[in-house]
């Protein structure tokens, strides 16, 4: 197995030779631009979480890395060299959304090409027990539910010593079970050194998973930087409460320092600048507020706020 030197910086980055290097690189289809003089490198070791909302480039940006389309301009590198030539070495393993899987075959058959085609492949049984489909390997790929077809994927983007593991929503469709232990294995390939990139919807699990996010928008990056700074960019607290009577939601909305308001039912909450001054406002309306809860924002509050944040910027042009 290669191997790759690495060092951490005084607040835990990770340094060395750059596993990916994105140097101003675009993509345009037709008129669209999906990426945009998109500036990124990912180092040996991490586990990071590519997020955005739909359209904003993360597809782009892994097909880029993945070799599987040419950038219009700008360079991209894996293990400094092309992406196709770090595939053809084995470097790289892929868990993808499109394409499907074969079907007139059996799980283990399948999963035996990969390990043959890999030029530094691990022995089948291996493969198949990490992705948890001994048991089902004499099974018919074409009899299987949604969760067990993501763990054939990712077994065939494991089949062997891969350095960087690309993911894009790995765990769609698997129940939560099989994604703690999806995510126990991969843990363990961190800590073997190689470095895991997943693109996700399930914003819990790049808090929960990841030791970087970045947040894409309109093919560039919004922001970079492990879950807890993500959170103190966006700033704010989220405030939860109950009311015992009702009240109408325009005298809440003249709260100080409030960005977001939901009600449901009697159930309000907050999302606030100044949490300390906007609970005492509550109770300057008379209100008695009850299980009030103040914490800090969530990754998917964050996310959010920032997206919304630069979507009022770009408004304000």
């Amino acid at each position: 197995m290669t191997t790759t030197a690495t060092a951490f910086t005084g607040d835990g980055r990770r340094t060395g030779a750059p596993v990916v290097s994105f140097e101003n690189v675009s993509k345009n289809y037709g008129t669209v631009r999906a990426v945009a003089d998109l500036d990124l490198t990912l180092h040996p070791g991490e586990t990071v979480a590519l997020l955005g909302p739909n359209g904003a480039g993360k597809s782009s940006a892994l097909d880029l890395l993945l070799g599987l389309r040419n950038p219009d301009a700008g360079r991209v590198e894996v293990f400094g060299m092309t992406p196709g030539q770090a595939i053809a070495r084995g470097r790289v393993g892929a868990m993808l959304q499109s394409g499907g899987l074969m079907e007139d075959v059996k799980v283990r058959e399948l999963v035996k090409v990969a390990c043959d085609l890999h030029p530094r492949a691990f022995p089948i049984e291996q493969v198949l027990a990490a992705a948890d489909l001994t048991d089902i390997a004499d099974r018919m790929v074409n009899k299987l539910s949604g969760g067990q077809e993501q763990r054939v994927r990712f077994a065939l983007a494991t089949a062997g010593a891969n350095d960087l593991i690309v993911l894009d929503e790995p765990t769609t469709g698997m129940d939560v079970s099989a994604r703690q232990a999806f995510w126990g294995v991969m843990r363990e390939q961190t800590r073997q050194g190689r470095t895991v990139l997943f693109a996700t919807h399930y914003l819990e699990e790049a808090d929960a998973i990841a030791d970087r996010v970045i947040v894409l928008r309109q093919g560039r990056v919004l922001a970079d930087g492990s879950a807890a700074e993500i959170k103190a960019r966006a700033g704010g607290r989220r405030i939860v409460f109950d009311l015992d009577q009702p009240i109408g939601e325009a005298a809440l909305r003249e709260l100080p320092f409030l960005s977001s308001l939901e009600m449901s039912g009697r159930t309000v909450r907050i999302q606030s600048q100044d949490a300390d001054a906007t609970v005492h406002a509550v109770y300057g309306l008379g209100l008695y507020p009850r299980n009030l809860e103040v914490a800090g924002l969530g990754l998917e509050q964050a996310f959010l706020a920032i997206n919304d944040a630069a979507t009022a910027e770009e408004a304000a042009r």
